[in-house]
């Protein structure tokens, strides 16, 4: 989970684990920038170009400085991406604590669905959560807010990280593949029904796709759903109501 130098003995590296000391003002430092916007500019970036495409220099051309007035703020590429990342893991909106009427059930379902519009929203999140180790202030207040959840559930204190896996690994996989799909249609410039229609409409006259396609249809129609986005919150909303009732299972078997 936690990317390391390699050197047994070492501390994971991670910008939340360094002590930078204070910035001093230079005479030659561009005026109005500040380490919030340059974050806010690398959010923007890599929200319009990818992972692949971010550099240093890239975001630099963006804020109109050069390379060398960013790296006065943020120490290298890595940390600044890991800042980018708790950015935007503050735009979950979080159950409120003091909100001790509401259901855990409730709480998870919105805490999910919380998790997959960050994902979906941002594509390139899916690769740093599994580069760095999120400590930052928002992804830890998430892991919190997550773990108090999953103790309202029932489930012993042994079984409570199984449970936070199958529905928060569940969700990963299910809004990274929505999200690549999303950013592949937005490459082609083609709206993400239309994609869909024409991949339908490409493999219907293919023989070696029609026994596929046959019991696929079926199941299909049978969900409902006339866009893509339907289809998919159908699915996710059964899909997340298993987990929650497998949780529910183990919790009450006899003998656990």
């Amino acid at each position: 989970m936690a990317a390391t130098d390699g050197r047994a003995g070492k501390r994971p590296n991670s910008v939340w684990l360094t002590d930078r000391p204070p910035l001093k003002r230079k005479a030659d430092q561009p005026a109005g920038l500040g380490l919030d916007k340059i974050v806010a500019a690398t959010v923007r970036l890599l929200d319009a170009e990818g992972l692949a495409k971010f550099s240093m220099r890239r975001l630099a051309a963006e804020l109109g400085v050069t390379a060398m007035s960013v790296y006065w703020y943020v120490d290298t590429k890595d940390d600044l991406l890991e800042l980018a990342l708790d950015s935007v893991m503050g735009e979950m909106r979080l159950p409120d604590e003091a909100d001790t009427g509401r259901d855990w059930r409730d709480h998870l379902r919105s805490l999910a669905g919380e998790y997959r519009a960050l994902l979906t929203g941002h594509p390139w999140v899916a690769r740093l959560l599994g580069t760095y180790i999120n400590i930052g202030p928002h992804s830890t207040a998430f892991s919190d807010a997550s773990l108090r959840v999953m103790k309202e559930s029932g489930l012993s204190l042994e079984q409570i990280t199984g449970g936070l896996s199958a529905v928060f690994q569940f969700v990963y996989g299910f809004a990274t593949i929505e999200g690549l799909f999303n950013a592949r249609c937005a490459e082609a410039g083609v709206p993400v029904d239309e994609y869909f229609q024409q991949v339908m409409t490409a493999v219907q006259d293919r023989p070696e796709f029609a026994e596929t396609l046959e019991a696929s249809t079926e199941v299909m129609a049978a969900r409902g759903g006339s866009t893509v986005r339907e289809m998919r919150d159908r699915d996710f909303a059964f899909a997340l109501d298993l987990q929650i009732a497998g949780i529910e299972a183990l919790r009450d078997r006899p003998g656990d």
